[in-house]
Formats: structure tokens, C-alpha cells, sequence
């Protein structure tokens, strides 16, 4: 099994699709100095001091007691050598078996600043065993040194690359994408990509950051606060604020348009993405509205409530699959389908 790497390496960044503005309220502004050295310093120290130590921790544990979700493969490809990719098969396949397996790609969180295709073994290995596929999850630079648009080609070329390996049993009919928060964010991105968008059935993005052109703040009022909750849930402070600012610097270059489909998909035609979509949402998280607004666009609905879901405690471990403000689905005749579930009285994650 190959030794994964680092992941916070600048990876070179290939021309993306660009959207320029005359419009000063759409474009990326720079930060003050002071702000730019505090985030920069608080980046630093969060990818170095705090994620490095943990995460070498965590590999020490993993070695001494193997984790039963570890992958089955850890591969690198030498478009991205340095971001090594985790394959995950069903328990009860037979490897020497000819028989191919559909394939779900994922990809891990973090704000664009943190994470590792890691965060996600348990989820994956029990993906793969519960439904009979294949999982492989993707890698990405990390910002602030791999910007907006890095990791989107960071995961466009190891998922084309993964694609192309012959040495994995994948059913090329039946080609998934989920991601969750920033990687939802960047399974909206890429898979808008034609050589991408080609290859997928579905995209499935978890609590997904669709939209950079809104600040945090705003997003917080958009959200229900449940102080009944008691504990964690019940915060009148959506958790994701204290950060927020130091990943939007981290991630948005100056002059960019925030309305770039790429950077916030919220803004992308319903003809840029998969035909499949289901976003899920997470009632008591400052990103839920996004995914909402997004999600009542491609299926053609009404605009979204002004604030997702409703006042009230609902009964542990309910979903509430009779009220669209939580769910639905829209098939068309073409094909389409796009399916949109909010998990009640959930945080973030």
C-alpha cells in the first residue's frame, strides 16, 4: 500500500473557465493587509500545527491497529503524484472475479484548507459493502496555496485518470460523484467539466457550499436555531463563522467573479450539470439555503423559503418526507431527476 503523501503541495493550475465582470459587487475584492497576514497565519497554523501532528498521530494508530475500514488500494497517478487517491471494493468481492462494479467518487471536506481523502473511510468502506460498488475517493491541493480553480482540475484529472485504469473492474455505465461541504462544492464544479460531465449518471452532493458570493454572515439568518435542542445543536452561533472568513480568502482569488458557475454552481445553467442531482441538507447549517436554492432551480420550482426549514423539534432520527421544505423529487421526460432531502434538527457535518 503506497504511503500517502502530503496534500497541501501547490499543484499547478491549468486555465479554467473564467467569467469576468464590470460589476464591483461581484468581484472578488482583496482583503486589508492585516486580515490577509491573519488568515494567512491562521491557515498555516491550522494545516501545520494542528491537522500535520493529528494526522501523523492518526497514521501511528492505524499502523499499530489497522483500521477495518481501511481502503483496499491507495493508488497515485502521475498526472497528480502527489495526491494519492483511497480504493474501496465490497467486502465479499472476489478480486480474481471479471465482473465489473458501478463506481461512486468522493470527495472529503475541509473549506478547501483541510481534510484528506481519509476523513471519509468509514463512510466509503460501508458505501461500497452495502451497495456492491467500487468507491474511490479523490485527493485535492489545499488552499491557500492551491486556489480557486485548483483542486477542481486537481479532481478532474485523478478522477479521468481512475477512469482510465485498467486495472480496476469499474462499470463505465454507471458513474457517480458525491462530495461533501467544499468537495460538494467542487462535485458541482467538475462535474460541469464536459470531460467529466460525459461520464456521470448522478452527482450527489452532502450539505454543499454553492455559493461564494454570499458572506457567512448572511448565510447564518437562513437557518433555524433550536435552542430546545439542548447541547451543540442548540447554539444561537452557526459553528461554521469563526472560520469561514479564513477559508473564503483561502479559496477566492481578487478579481474573480464570485458568479463564476465554477466557484459558486448555484449560478450554473440547469444544462452545465448531470441530468441526476440529489443535494442533502442539513437544517441547522448556514450552507443548507444554497444547496435549496439550487436544488428548486434545476427542478424548476418556486424560489426557496427565505429560511430552510421550520420552527420546532422533530423526533430523533425522523426525516419528514410529506413537506417539500424537506423533501422531494422532480423526474422529466428527458430523463432527469432531481431529488432534494433536509435532515431535521442536524448541524453541519
Amino acid at each position: 500500500m503506497a504511503v500517502e503523501q502530503s496534500d497541501t503541495a501547490v499543484a499547478p493550475t491549468p486555465a479554467a473557465a473564467t467569467v469576468t465582470t464590470t460589476d464591483d459587487s461581484y468581484c472578488v475584492q482583496e482583503v486589508p493587509l492585516l486580515s490577509k497576514i491573519r488568515y494567512g497565519a491562521t491557515a498555516y497554523a491550522i494545516q501545520n500545527l494542528i491537522v500535520k501532528p493529528a494526522l501523523f498521530l492518526r497514521d501511528i494508530k492505524a499502523h499499530v491497529i489497522p483500521n477495518e475500514h481501511r481502503p483496499d488500494f491507495v493508488k497515485t497517478y502521475e498526472c497528480r503524484p502527489y495526491l494519492p487517491v483511497r480504493i474501496f471494493f465490497p467486502k465479499c468481492y472476489d478480486k480474481t472475479s471479471k465482473d465489473t462494479l458501478p463506481v461512486l467518487f468522493t470527495i472529503h471536506g475541509g473549506g478547501f484548507v483541510i481534510g484528506t481523502p481519509d476523513d471519509n473511510d468509514g463512510w466509503n468502506s460501508l458505501y461500497a459493502t452495502q451497495h456492491h460498488s467500487i468507491v474511490i475517493a479523490l485527493n485535492y491541493a489545499k488552499a491557500p496555496g492551491n486556489p480557486f480553480p485548483g483542486p477542481i482540475h486537481d479532481v478532474e484529472e485523478l478522477f479521468l485518470a481512475a477512469l482510465n485504469d485498467d486495472s480496476l473492474p469499474l462499470d463505465k455505465t454507471r458513474i457517480a460523484l458525491a462530495g461533501w461541504s467544499a468537495g460538494g462544492n467542487l462535485c458541482l464544479a467538475v462535474s460541469q467539466l464536459e470531460r467529466v460531465k460525459k461520464h456521470l449518471s448522478a452527482i450527489v452532493p452532502l450539505y454543499p457550499c454553492a455559493d461564494l458570493s454570499v458572506s457567512a454572515e448572511v448565510k447564518a439568518t437562513r437557518r433555524q436555531y433550536k435552542p430546545d435542542l439542548g447541547g451543540f445543536r442548540a447554539k444561537d452561533r452557526d459553528f461554521l463563522l469563526g472560520m469561514a472568513p479564513v477559508f473564503d480568502w483561502s479559496y477566492k482569488v481578487p478579481g474573480d467573479d464570485v458568479r463564476n458557475p465554477l466557484l459558486s454552481p448555484v449560478y450554473a445553467p440547469k444544462d452545465a450539470l448531470p441530468k441526476n442531482v440529489f443535494i442533502l441538507g442539513c437544517e441547522l447549517d448556514c450552507l443548507a439555503h444554497e444547496g435549496q436554492r439550487l436544488i428548486h432551480k434545476l427542478a424548476g420550482k418556486a424560489e426557496a423559503p427565505a429560511i430552510v426549514g421550520k420552527e420546532g423539534v422533530v423526533g430523533k432520527g425522523e426525516l419528514i418526507l410529506d413537506d417539500e421544505r424537506f423533501h422531494f423529487e422532480v423526474s422529466g421526460a428527458d430523463g432527469s431527476r432531481y431529488k432534494w432531502l433536509l435532515v431535521p434538527d442536524t448541524i453541519h457535518g
